[in-house]
């Protein structure tokens, strides 16, 4: 009689889990706006609704695709599901996870890596629910402080601080690699200021180029050696 893979049942009961968990949310998110429209007597105006949709909603749906590639294999299924469902992806979820898979001593796309990116995550969002619950009972209270014209500037601050800190990371470690992507979308960003808009989309050109500059590296090489 042979014994299942461990790690293959846990993967099928993350999908099953994590597809009911996503149908669900997908419900009451949608659903939110039409049930307190019908409780107040206002319901939404779907026309309006549409076309804000399709103003947008390009440029997100395109975000959306390049965001599932770029961030799943980091995160791994159960990773993944936690962190598309509980959202902050860029702020909080990705360096939280990547911090964590360094620390463990993990590589991308391993049992290992799964399992950490999962935990971490899961971690994370507890963390989250409970500051905001936190903040909430403090904001009053702290209001003023956070108003505050000293305090203020700090806040604007945070996303780029904590990407430039986890960029200098990988910088480092492939600096051939990374300057010439860094070089051209800081480039275009200074010469093309309403691109700043658009830093999702752009990962995909910068990207791009990474992957392609990488193969040339690794064609050198094979071919020095």
């Amino acid at each position: 009689m042979s014994m299942k893979d461990p790690y293959e049942s846990y993967t099928k009961k993350t999908h099953v889990i994590g597809r009911i968990a996503t149908l669900v949310t997908l419900c009451l998110l949608l659903g939110a706006p039409f049930v307190i429209g019908a409780y107040l007597g206002a319901m939404p105006d779907l026309g309006a609704a549409a076309r804000g949709f399709i103003s947008v909603g390009l440029v997100w749906t395109v975000s959306s695709v390049v965001e599932f590639l770029v961030y799943l294999p980091m995160l791994g299924s159960g990773g993944g599901y936690l962190a598309m469902i509980t959202g902050n992806l860029i702020n909080m979820k990705i360096p939280c996870a990547v911090h964590s898979r360094d620390l463990a001593g993990v590589k991308a796309g391993t049992k290992e890596n799964e399992i950490v990116s999962t935990l971490s995550i899961a971690v994370s969002s507890l963390v989250t629910v409970l500051v905001l619950a936190a903040g909430v009972l403090l904001l009053q209270p702290l209001l003023p402080v956070l108003e505050s014209r000293v305090l203020r500037p700090a806040f604007d601050q945070v996303v780029p601080a904590l990407f430039g800190a986890m960029a200098f990371r990988y910088y480092r470690g492939h600096l051939k690699l990374a300057l010439w992507p860094l070089l051209l979308m800081s480039a275009l960003f200074i010469l093309v200021p309403s691109l700043r808009s658009q830093t999702s989309i752009m990962i995909l050109p910068s990207g791009a180029l990474a992957i392609l500059l990488a193969w040339f590296g690794w064609k050198k090489e094979r071919a020095a050696g």
